[in-house]
């Protein structure tokens, strides 16, 4: 190995580490993110059912994505999901997924479960007041929801929101575990490649703080904002 720090290799890799790598992981964060929104809305007016059987089933799914760590949920959802898709289109065998679809599903689960915790936090600081005042509307209770409540809540999490979008772009980097190509398993493979460990990790390191810290000046910002409408 050459003594010194090549940036050279920084330079060649930015192709790579940004058409591929960055560009995936930005697609995960995304993706994981709207459909963790979406799902887990539904999950937090579940829990908040009256429905005892409707809320357990959501609060015991919550509970499990919570208690184990992600690692181990890429896991089970890169080895269930052949098997899954088996049974849901009744083929002969399982079905092949693939690391990055695997890792789509499994970041949406997961988040999900995090996501619905920040949305029932939202729904219930919402004065119980205005609920009945959409029944006395003549709103059912999807209806009062969605019109009332729902805006007013998302609105007062969207910082939350976004503080926890922000830990899963940092978390999408353990796609490594089942070969999927994010930013910093980009970054190890020219690493290992090139035998340049210490230029590949820094540089990696420091786009992902550089990311990271620039978005959470701008959810600061946002809640300043936010705080000043209200």
């Amino acid at each position: 190995m050459d003594s010194g720090f090549d940036w050279g290799v920084i330079q060649r890799s930015l192709p790579y580490l940004f058409l591929t790598g960055m560009k995936f992981t930005l697609a995960l964060t995304a993706f994981a993110m709207t459909g963790g929104i979406i799902f887990g809305t539904i999950l937090a007016m579940m829990r908040l059912s009256s429905m005892r059987a409707v809320s357990a089933i959501a609060g015991a799914y919550v509970n499990l994505m919570r208690s184990i760590p992600l690692v181990l949920v890429i896991f089970w959802f890169y080895f269930c999901a052949p098997y899954i898709g088996m049974w849901l289109t009744s083929a002969p065998r399982p079905v092949q997924v693939g690391p990055e679809y695997s890792a789509f599903l499994t970041f949406t689960m997961f988040e999900a479960a995090y996501y619905c915790e920040i949305m029932r936090a939202g729904i219930q600081s919402i004065a119980r007041g205005q609920v009945w005042s959409g029944y006395a509307l003549g709103l059912n209770y999807w209806q009062t929801m969605g019109h009332i409540v729902l805006p007013q809540a998302f609105r007062n999490m969207v910082p939350v929101l976004l503080t926890q979008t922000i830990i899963l772009f940092q978390d999408t980097s353990l796609v490594y575990v089942i070969s999927a190509t994010d930013f910093l398993g980009a970054a190890a493979k020219i690493a290992n490649r090139d035998y340049r460990l210490v230029e590949m990790y820094s540089f990696a390191a420091v786009v992902y703080f550089i990311v990271s810290f620039g978005l959470s000046l701008m959810v600061k910002r946002l809640q300043v904002r936010i705080a000043v409408i209200r």
